[in-house]
């Protein structure tokens, strides 16, 4: 994990497990297992778990995160997190200097190209599903020096557990040690589906719609991070959930007031 300050190449489940820690401190508990289905309840919210177990609640934050959807080329999934990642901001100082690809998705590849030239003057863009780049992209391309290449990719390279290349259909090589693809961002909301809560969907992928307090278009359900906005890195998620958790204890207060005076 990277650009979270103080927490620089901390492991996903270390972060986990110091978070888990603290809020326990303040009172919480945590409850191990997979959700099924949030449904509406007498009171509130049932949360019903895959081993049977039902939880009950007055509101619900969805805070599921989302699921990266990669272009089929066989081998690239084995490589993903290790040298074949998404972010230029996450991921391009720790790649800084090297032979970098860019596996080309759609319009959302172009930009990671022009931003990953500032860690590389080796930066390659292999159009692969991004189809004819517009005259405009091209110029700018162009401008910072980023070769294109045309035609699809069938598979990566890898020797000695290190990704050297990515190889082309027409048996061609482009060689790099790092290669960044632009996936279709997913936002975990299956266990809300039941209730309706709008869900916008596009080239990129989907989100669970909000508004600025993290309120869904169910009352009573809100979201936080990725599941709402597929661009969040991890500091950015954590400070949107503090954000949307101080709007929901608020208006949980508020609920309490109207109901001692009827």
């Amino acid at each position: 994990m990277h650009g979270f300050v103080t927490r620089d190449g901390t492991s996903p489940g270390d972060l986990r497990a110091m978070g888990r820690a603290e809020v326990t401190g303040y009172g919480a508990e945590i409850v191990q297992g997979n959700a099924r289905e949030v449904a509406r309840a007498a009171e509130g919210f049932a949360l019903r778990l895959l081993d049977g177990r039902v939880l009950r609640a007055r509101s619900v934050l969805l805070a599921s995160g989302l699921t990266d959807e990669l272009p089929e080329i066989a081998g690239l999934a084995q490589r993903w997190g290790r040298d074949v990642v998404t972010c230029p901001y996450c991921h391009g100082w720790e790649v800084r200097e090297q032979r970098l690809a860019v596996v080309g998705t759609g319009p959302m590849s172009v930009h990671q190209a022009l931003m990953l030239r500032q860690w590389s003057d080796d930066v390659t863009l292999i159009r692969h599903g991004t189809g004819e780049i517009d005259a405009g992209d091209t110029r700018r391309l162009d401008a910072r020096g980023i070769r294109v290449v045309a035609g699809s990719i069938d598979h990566v390279v890898v020797a000695g557990d290190r990704l050297t290349g990515m190889a082309l259909a027409d048996g061609s090589v482009v060689p790099c040690s790092a290669a960044f693809v632009a996936t279709r961002m997913v936002a975990n909301h299956e266990v809300v589906a039941s209730l309706g809560v709008d869900v916008e969907r596009d080239a990129l992928g989907d989100r669970v719609v909000t508004d600025d307090a993290g309120r869904t278009s169910v009352t009573g359900v809100w979201a936080a991070g990725n599941a709402t906005d597929r661009f969040a890195s991890v500091i950015v998620a954590a400070a949107g959930g503090a954000k949307v958790a101080m709007a929901l204890n608020a208006e949980l207060v508020e609920e309490d007031i109207a109901a001692r005076l009827g």
